[in-house]
């Protein structure tokens, strides 16, 4: 099963500004993975609506807008500087060049307008790469199929340099009796480690919250050093928790 990062990664540009995609069957989410049937009347506040409705209505309920979902995301993913971020928040929310030149309580008015410019120039430039990526894949037949990052990660970095044919030697190495078998080892590299944390969250229920005792529980299946599996869960941004450990879930 395709998980929802690989779908949002392999989202057109049309799908993630709407948030969601469809198929024959269901409407998908492309910020949780919520799936909604075609077909099916969902009711909200004594109001019923129909699954590509509704589906809008959970984005803006559930993620407030795609634009406050995804200028949320890591800066590696996004490619916006903090400041860069903030400016577009501002604008996002209507002000103009003088309201946010004074809650930034930068320059003057023409600071402002010249960061739209520089923003404005950075559409560009990658709407131009996005262009050459995409005649390079009708030549470049040998480039390999990469692992998609996924959209919690708190690192993007080399250990994505995964392809898929490696990702499968990984999880044959580690898992001999299968996905899901025991870990023979944690993983000494980190792109090993990876992998194998990637195949671990697929043994997690979404939307579903777990005591320490259950994480622990479930890990322990996995391999001895349970305490070990949970801190690299987190560190790498799959699990999330409450501060005090007593709630775990797994971070969309």
């Amino acid at each position: 099963m395709i998980n929802i990062s690989e779908q949002f990664w392999n989202a057109s540009l049309e799908e993630l500004k709407r948030g969601y995609i469809q198929d024959a069957d269901c409407y998908t989410c492309l910020l949780c993975g919520e799936k909604l049937e075609k077909g099916v009347i969902y009711p909200h506040e004594d109001v019923f609506y129909e699954a590509e409705r509704y589906m809008r209505l959970h984005i803006e309920r559930t993620h407030l807008s795609v634009f406050e979902y995804l200028i949320g995301l890591d800066k590696k993913l996004t490619g916006l500087t903090e400041h860069q971020n903030h400016l577009l928040r501002l604008f996002y929310q209507g002000k103009n060049d003088k309201e946010v030149q004074s809650e930034l309580g930068i320059g003057s008015t023409s600071t402002i307008r010249h960061h739209r410019f520089a923003l404005k120039e950075k559409e560009r430039q990658a709407k131009t790469f996005l262009a050459i990526m995409e005649l390079l894949k009708e030549k470049d037949h040998y480039a390999p199929a990469f692992i998609q990052p996924h959209k919690t990660a708190k690192m993007v970095d080399d250990r994505y340099a995964v392809t898929e044919d490696e990702q499968q030697e990984i999880i044959k190495k580690f898992f001999p009796e299968g996905i899901t078998g025991r870990l023979t080892k944690f993983p000494p590299k980190e792109k090993q480690r990876l992998i194998v944390l990637r195949e671990i969250t697929k043994r997690f229920k979404r939307d579903t919250t777990y005591t320490e005792k259950d994480i622990n529980h479930l890990l322990n299946e996995i391999y001895d050093d349970y305490v070990m599996l949970r801190r690299y869960l987190i560190e790498y941004g799959f699990l999330d928790r409450k501060s005090d450990g007593s709630q775990y879930w797994l971070k969309k």
